[in-house]
């Protein structure tokens, strides 16, 4: 059913007539995930219990399932409707991903049972062909209301993608049904799919896929649902918590607002050490002053999921919305994040904890499902541990990966990337081909997708996990007053009223402060380069030479003035591997497509990651040779060179 939204429309209002919804309450219950980036082994963490910090492993896909079918049970139970939705993103974020590009996420996402999933950014990241085989291969309908893909050569013919799928509900027991008319008497769920706008700006892969406005197709999609009849409506969104929330205050109509993007794990964690976020099932006011909206989103990395029950008037508006995030824990504890034997908690001990997670209400303990575990086991971890090749250093202390900055302590991870990027762009094998000194080095933090946690650390650990986007690196001159801009806009958008925190800047050579004036804007402070050992002011005028990958240097991902600077013409060069030897591939310009897609033009042969014998993996491998020969220890540099100034 992958047609574009006019004629999807148009299907429902001619079934509009025929239908009638009865009079009657009705509570619907959703469990929810989001931004799983194939996280599927549980992750390492940190609680606080009893007041006493300990280490044990949460999440991963086989004790989402486990936890799944707990609902699931409740709701047969007590004969309620349940859906089990994923908010995108469930691609990336593991050397699983890197290994299987997509087929194990179609596997093993059709055997948690989902009843839709909508489309995120990191679907995009491959190419439409292998993302329509997955789309294709999946066991629930994948959403996006405001996608056409009617032009695009590999997904146009992907049924499976639609703009909403409907579900009639007896009790506990529910149907895809293609339109009201086919319910009967039954109460029908309407679940939309909306993507990112913006997509081309952010994705790597859009083909041909044209993105329409989010609120105008979604006020459009709902008017078309409720000419028909349906009268409960659930947006599936991967749009980030801030555009979530201004969706629920333009749009009316909407009951519950499922998200994703922007990692948000809603509710007050502070009991576990964690931190406290905007209140979980939070409503918001329609502009119509009549109907309210519930938004929540599940955190990240398969870690926690929600459950909202939302329980309606007779005439179909959201009377109460109340759950929760639940982190899914491991029944063992660890006094170290090593987890080994000699670390492991007394049975005392382990007992207190346990009872401890009884009596909170954001955290269960439960096992993983047998035969997913299994499953993984046997099909996809032999060929992950082999890939994981040799050992490139030690990590004494866990090196944490956080986005934003809080009370000025950043990510740990980005500076080292950035340190190692410009450690390895001036090194004379490189500048023998170059020709170039590089001045500092930027890194988005999006880019970086995993803490480094202590133990041996492989190389696999940096090209399957921590940089797993396979770029080209890219050497290309700014102005200092074009630094300044692209400061202005990457924190701006990292902190805004619509932020997307990934396209915050760490840098190497380089370090600021940012004074934030009003809420989610604010202005450069301060912007200094290292020269010959010492500290010095950037010059509006001067000229530096900046690395960074090619992504960004193209002004994806909202780094717009790397995009105008080079949109006449650019001495850029992006550096890859040819047959085992690094090439430099000059740039003339930049460009966009007609869907609003970057497009690099180059001077002579065009760079093309996924040609044979071509490898784009700089940035990893910029960070494995910089361990090897300068950091074999690794622990955190002294300073992130971000000092962000919030109200």
């Amino acid at each position: 059913m992958n047609k574009p939204l006019a004629v999807g429309l148009l299907a429902l209002a001619l079934a509009g007539c025929a239908s009638s919804q009865p009079e009657q309450p009705f509570t619907l219950t959703l469990a929810h995930i989001n931004d799983t980036h194939s996280h599927f082994e549980p992750s390492d963490t940190r609680l606080t219990l009893n007041k006493k910090t300990v280490y044990t492993r949460i999440g991963g896909h086989p004790r989402l399932l486990s936890y799944a079918n707990v609902l699931r049970e409740q709701a047969a139970e007590a004969d309620q409707p349940l859906l089990f939705l994923h908010g995108g993103d469930g691609w990336q974020g593991s050397g699983y991903f890197k290994l299987n590009e997509g087929t194990m996420n179609a596997d093993l996402l059709s055997r948690l049972q989902l009843d839709a999933m909508v489309l995120g950014n990191h679907e995009f990241d491959l190419d439409n062909q292998r993302l329509a085989a997955f789309i294709q291969s999946v066991e629930f309908p994948v959403l996006a209301a405001n996608l056409d893909a009617s032009e695009d050569a590999d997904l146009q013919a992907a049924d499976n993608l639609t703009p909403y799928v409907l579900y009639a509900f007896k009790g506990n027991k529910k149907k895809r049904i293609d339109s009201v008319a086919d319910a009967g008497k039954s109460p029908v769920v309407a679940v939309m799919g909306l993507v990112l706008e913006d997509m081309p700006e952010i994705a790597s892969h859009t083909g041909q896929v044209r993105f329409a406005q989010e609120i105008a197709t979604a006020q459009q999609t709902v008017n078309a649902l409720k000419e028909q009849g349906v009268k409960y409506i659930v947006a599936l969104t991967h749009l980030g918590l801030d555009r979530d929330q201004r969706l629920a205050e333009k749009v009316n109509g909407i009951d519950v607002i499922v998200g994703g993007h922007s990692h948000s794990l809603l509710g007050d964690f502070s009991n576990l050490g964690w931190a406290k976020e905007a209140p979980y099932a939070r409503q918001f006011n329609n502009p119509d002053g009549l109907g309210q909206t519930c938004v929540v989103q599940a955190g990240k990395f398969a870690q926690a999921m929600g459950q909202v029950s939302v329980s309606f008037t007779l005439d179909g508006r959201v009377e109460r919305c109340e759950g929760t995030n639940t982190l899914l824990a491991d029944k063992v504890f660890y006094s170290d994040i090593r987890r080994q034997d000699k670390h492991r908690l007394p049975d005392a001990q382990q007992q207190l904890m346990a009872k401890a997670i009884t009596e909170l209400p954001n955290i269960t303990q439960i096992d993983e499902d047998d035969a997913l575990r299994a499953h993984i086991d046997e099909q996809y971890r032999p060929a992950l541990l082999k890939a994981y090749g040799k050992v490139i250093g030690h990590v004494p202390l866990p090196l944490a990966h956080v986005r934003l900055p809080i009370a000025n302590k950043g990510s740990q991870v980005a500076p080292l990337v950035a340190a190692s990027q410009l450690y390895w762009v001036n090194t004379p094998e490189v500048q023998s081909i170059t020709g170039r000194r590089v001045d500092f080095s930027l890194v988005a933090v999006g880019a970086v997708r995993n803490n480094i946690e202590p133990g041996e650390l492989k190389e696999g650990n940096v090209n399957l996990e921590v940089l797993p986007f396979v770029n080209a690196m890219s050497l290309v001159s700014l102005t200092g007053h074009q630094m300044a801009g692209l400061l202005l806009e990457t924190v701006n958008g990292s902190i805004g009223a619509e932020a997307h925190s990934g396209k915050l800047p760490y840098g190497a050579g380089l370090r600021y402060t940012f004074n934030e004036t009003s809420r989610g804007r604010g202005y450069v402070a301060r912007m200094e380069y290292l020269h010959d050992g010492q500290w010095q002011r950037i010059d509006p005028n001067a000229r530096y030479q900046v690395a960074l990958t090619g992504y960004h240097a193209s002004g994806n991902d909202g780094w717009n003035t790397f995009y105008e600077a080079q949109k006449v013409a650019t001495d850029r060069l992006d550096l890859a591997y040819v047959e085992g030897n690094l090439t430099v591939f000059p740039v003339a310009r930049l460009g966009k497509s007609e869907q609003g897609a970057i497009e690099v033009h180059y001077q002579n042969q065009a760079l093309d990651c996924q040609q044979s014998g071509v490898t784009c993996n700089a940035d990893a491998r910029a960070f494995i040779d910089y361990v090897q020969a300068r950091r074999p220890i690794l622990t955190a540099l002294p300073e992130s060179g971000v000092k962000l100034n919030r109200l």
